[in-house]
């Protein structure tokens, strides 16, 4: 399980504004489902999604960058919470997958042109002798204007982005998994991204840069 607890270049479990954050958000927490979920509601709403944070560069997903920066996509996020787990003690790991959002504004489809993505990131965390998953991706705040179900996680069972939106029509589709990784495979991820974004796009921080994803 070492793999699971141990730091790395981007999950910066031992980082001392990781550390600080992780020891505030679990304080009393009884168990390491309490902390798992705790956990979770800090990364989904307090770290809001933002498309545009999509990067090719390495420092743009170190743990630290992401707490600071206060957002993030879904690898970003994901890296973020697997080092507040592992700062925890709770082992944690990154899962990547391919997805197809039915959700994506008009806007952002015509930009990119597709409604595919090919590097979704999330989590899994090793609880009471079993690997749950948990999609810690789209801020409460984004659900609602979006319309989408926000995802809860009781630190017991799987809580991935869900198929259907709130009036039933689609919402996610997991077209492909990938497996689970022990540390961020960003050349596995920049290979796919890179095709839409460019080599040597990286996280827009500026406000003027922040659009957003309704």
């Amino acid at each position: 399980m070492d793999p699971y607890l141990s730091a790395t270049p981007a999950i910066e479990a031992d980082h001392p504004s990781i550390q600080a954050c992780a020891r505030k958000i679990i304080a009393d927490a009884a168990s390491d489902r309490e902390k798992a979920q705790r956990l979770f509601a800090f990364v989904r709403d307090q770290i809001p999604y933002n498309l545009f944070m999509i990067s090719m560069h390495p420092d743009d997903f170190r743990a630290s960058f992401v707490l600071a920066a206060g957002k993030g996509y879904c690898v970003q996020k994901a890296v973020l919470l697997c080092a507040l787990a592992r700062a925890a003690r709770i082992p944690s790991r990154l899962a990547l997958a391919r997805i197809r959002n039915h959700r994506v504004p008009p806007q952002i489809q015509a930009r990119l042109g597709r409604n595919e993505f090919p590097g979704h990131g999330y989590n899994q965390f090793f609880i009471e002798n079993r690997w749950v998953s948990a999609a810690a991706t789209f801020d409460a705040a984004l659900c609602a204007r979006a319309g989408v179900p926000v995802v809860q996680f009781d630190g017991a069972s799987d809580a991935t982005l869900p198929e259907k939106a709130l009036d039933g029509s689609p919402y996610i589709e997991y077209l492909e998994r990938y497996g689970h990784f022990a540390d961020l495979p960003l050349a596995f991820i920049t290979e796919r991204t890179s095709k839409i974004w460019g080599p040597e796009k990286r996280a827009w921080q500026r406000p003027e840069d922040d659009t957003g994803f309704p």
